[in-house]
Parts: structure tokens; sequence; C-alpha cells
């Protein structure tokens, strides 16, 4: 008893024993000694000799094992022995016949490969063959194990195995023996960091697959063999040191590391790139020379007017506008100059205004007329001349249903043809209306006649013809109402609309 406490206890011990890694083969051989039970299937479990005595068969056992994942291997069986059967009829002794097995079995480790001792659990399909009577029958076997390491890639292994059987020849079976692997499933890995030893770098320190298994402390993507600055991020060009403010000197050996500078100053900048670092010049965005302590000396533009009196000291200007060009030569500076190419007046901001009605001449559409700036700089229309375009509105007739000019209307268009030569800087603009009597589409075509035939016409009276626009409306834009005759005479107009462009 003594004896198996101290089996038990050293198999305990090597089951929580760390064990050293091995990489998992792809092959492995089985040999085992086997017993089996087929003589009762449905034993007497309260009787152990019922169970395990009445059964004389044996045999032995060849495997081959592929590994298909980790832990996991495809194990197919081959296994011949001999099996003892009671006489028919109630007679005395027992015959022995020869069975054969073949199975597809999935078998599963617990732990890891190489551990000293490793339950194992396997499942699967198989047949067994009476090679007396030439018959076979369909089984699925249920089994345990346990193997022990002897070598790294020996094992001594034991196991017991329940078949299920479609023709109720249910059994044991169990066996011993040993398993021999062979042929590693790949190259092994001894820092465990997902590169293998062949292309790991770095093959006893875990690291990261993108330094090839070289660690980094400081995650910058430089391994710390090349890093100087293991454990602060930096770059690749300051082998793995700081550069906060990028000018290509690392931090510690930067005078100025919040502000990007040259390496002649030690990362301290020059804004003038005069060779004065800033924090020794008195104009560090002007360049001097160290004699004026970083200044410039008084007429960069050589225009005869000191820098700092010079409000645009690299550009030549006369004293009048401080130093500053003024191209047109109207006083006005041409930074401030809204037309620095046409002489203008102060007050207009360097603008010219020929007219002198305070519209500057590139915004006047007629700056040789003054006029008011809502209108655009041009003069406008007097009373009398309003008065015979309005009155062209309401007065110009046209034969019922035609697009002919009543002699009476004739003469009220020369006196808008006379208004538009007189004003040739005006536009206009010329609609036809009807009233809602007939047909809508006769009415729209009506009106766009008459409307082209005033059109027409004062173009025959010297209006330029570009000045001039015509649209016809038909009934759709009244302006009084359709259901009472002195209305409808009202709404059947011609209008004309005067406009600066």
């Amino acid at each position: 008893m003594k004896q198996l406490i101290t089996i038990f206890c050293f198999v305990v011990a090597m089951l929580f024993m760390q064990q050293q890694a091995f990489a998992q083969p792809k092959n492995g051989f089985s040999y085992r000694a086997s017993w089996y039970n087929y003589v009762n299937p449905n034993p007497d479990w309260s009787n152990w000799t019922d169970v395990y005595e009445s059964s004389s068969g044996s045999g032995v056992e060849l495997a081959y094992n592929r590994l298909i994942q980790s832990n996991t291997y495809l194990v197919v069986p081959v296994k011949f022995g001999l099996a003892s059967y009671p006489k028919k009829s109630g007679g005395l002794g027992s015959k022995q016949v020869l069975l054969g097995n073949l199975d597809a079995l999935l078998q599963y480790s617990i732990f890891k490969y190489g551990s000293a001792v490793n339950p194992l659990i396997h499942l699967g399909v198989g047949t067994t063959w009476d090679l007396n009577r030439h018959n076979w029958d369909f089984n699925i076997p249920v089994g345990l194990g346990l193997q022990i390491r002897m070598a790294e890639n020996v094992y001594i292994t034991a196991q017991s195995q329940y078949r299920f059987s479609i023709e109720s020849r249910n059994g044991w079976h169990h066996s011993a023996g040993f398993n021999i692997y062979f042929g590693e499933s790949g190259p092994k890995d001894r820092d465990k960091d997902g590169v293998t030893d062949n292309l790991d770098k770095c093959p006893d320190v875990p690291g990261l697959p993108s330094l090839m298994g070289c660690p980094d402390r400081d995650a910058d993507g430089i391994g710390d063999a090349d890093d100087k600055c293991p454990d602060v991020p930096g770059v690749a060009a300051l082998a793995g040191c700081p550069d906060k403010d990028g000018d290509g000197i690392t931090d510690a050996d930067d005078a100025c590391p919040d502000e990007k500078g040259v390496a002649a100053f030690n990362g301290c900048p020059d804004t003038d790139n005069d060779g004065i670092a800033d924090k020794n010049d008195k104009c560090p965005k002007e360049a001097g020379p160290e004699s004026n302590q970083g200044c410039p000396i008084r007429d960069r533009d050589g225009d005869g007017i000191e820098d700092k009196n010079d409000l645009c000291p690299s550009d030549k200007g006369p004293a009048a506008t401080k130093g500053c060009p003024d191209r047109d030569g109207d006083l006005v500076a041409d930074k401030d100059d809204a037309c620095p190419d046409l002489k203008g007046s102060a007050a207009l901001k360097g603008c010219p205004d020929k007219d002198g009605d305070g519209v500057i001449d590139p915004e006047d559409r007629c700056p040789d007329k003054a006029g008011p700036a809502s209108n655009k700089g041009c003069p406008e229309i007097k009373k009398e001349d309003k008065a015979k375009v309005e009155l062209a509105v309401k007065a110009v007739q046209f034969e019922t249903g035609k697009d002919i000019l009543l002699e009476s209307s004739k003469k009220i268009l020369d006196d808008v043809a006379g208004v538009l030569v007189k004003y040739p800087e005006y536009s206009l603009t010329i609609s036809g209306h009807t009233d809602n009597v007939g047909d809508d589409k006769m009415n729209q075509v009506l009106s766009e006649r008459r409307a082209k035939t005033v059109f027409d016409y004062l173009a025959a009276k010297g209006v330029t013809a570009t000045r001039m626009t015509s649209a016809g409306y038909g009934e759709t834009k009244p302006i009084a109402d359709n259901s009472t005759k002195a209305g409808r005479d009202t709404n059947r107009r011609v209008e004309f609309d005067l406009f600066i462009k």
C-alpha cells in the first residue's frame, strides 16, 4: 500500500511541475499490447470476476498518429488478437477466433505536448472483423488514457476503451505500450513571441513580429538593441531618441528642445538666417549683422529711407508714402491703393472719379457723367422723360387680336425712342401682356409678337438692338380684374423697364 501511495504522489507532483516546452511533432507511431472483452458484452458490474476474468481476448495494436491541430491527433490503430467464445448448446470449454480491428480516432491531450504526465481522451469510429467467420461489426470507441514522457519524443502509454457495438457486442479494450513521435510541426519558438527561432533575431527574449522577434520597450518601432533611448519613444533617424521639435537634434543635446532650430546653435532657431541665434538677436525676424546685434542696417531697399522708418523696407518707394511703392504717383501707397494703376485721390483710396460724382471710375457705369451711387454713377432720367415712358405703358395699342400698331401708338413710341437715344447708358426690357379672353396659347403667342413689334419699331428709330430685350407673358401677369371691361383693357398692355446694367 505504501508503494502505491508513493507512486500516486509522484504522479501528482509531475502533473504540476513546470515542463520544458517542445515543438509538437507532426507524426507518431504507437505499439501496445491489448486485452479485450467480447465474451461478456453485458457483464454483471457487481461481480468483478464476471467483468474482467470471463474474457480471455488479447492481442497487439499498431497505430499511426497525425497532428491535425494543437494537442489533437488523428490516430489510426490496427489491432489483431485472439478472443474466446463459449461453445454453443451449453457445451463445456470455449473456442478461439482471430479478431481484427481498424479504427479512426480523434485523440486530445489535456496538457501541452512535452508534459511529463499527460492525460488523454479519444473518440472515433471503428470496425471489428471475425476472421474465422468472415463477418464484421461497426463500433464507436470511447476511451481515456495516460502517457508518461521518457525522453523528448518517447512516451509510455496506457489506455482503456469502451466500444459501443451495433450488434450489442459492447466490450472493453485495455492496452499498454509506448508512443514514438517524429517530424516536428514547425520551427521552435523558445521565447513564445510568435516568431520562430529560425526567423527570430532575439530568440531568447519575447519581442514583436514587426521587429523580427526583438523587444521594443518604448513602442517606437525601433528594437531595444538598436535604440539609444530604449525607454523613451523616439525616431529612427536619431537611433530611437526623442526630438520634440523635429529639428534633427535629440532632446538631450538640444539647447532649445521645444523650438525647431539648427545644429550650429545646438538646436536653437535662427528665424532670419542671419547667423545669430534668436535668443541673442534683437531683431530675430529681420536679418542683420552681428555688429548691429542682428538688426538690419538702415536702408535695405536703397530708397533713402531708413528701415526703422520705412513702412515697406524691402520695396523702394518715395518719402511721401513712407518708403512704399506708388506706381500711379497719386501719393497713395500701392498697398493701400484700391486702384494702384490709376491715379486717384486719397479720399477714394487712390481711385479716380472723372465726373466727380463720388463713384469711382471702375464702378461708375457713366464715368463721364455725374450721377448718384444709387444709380451706379449715371444721371437719373428726368421726370418729363419718365412720363413719356410711363405713358407708353398705358397708351400703346394694337389692332384687335393682331400685332399691328395703331397709328396713334407710333407717336408715343417715337417719344420712347427719343428718351433711349438721350440716355444711352440705359437698357430696356419690353414685356407684352393680354387679358384672359380667348385661348391661352394664342394669347401667349400674341403677347410675344406685340412685344417684338415694339422692339423692331424702336430699333428702326435708332435704338441699338443690343440695349433691348422683348418677351411675352400672355395672360399670366394681370394687374387688374379680368371680369370687367376696364380691367381687361388695363391688362392688355406693353410694359417698358429702363435699367442700367
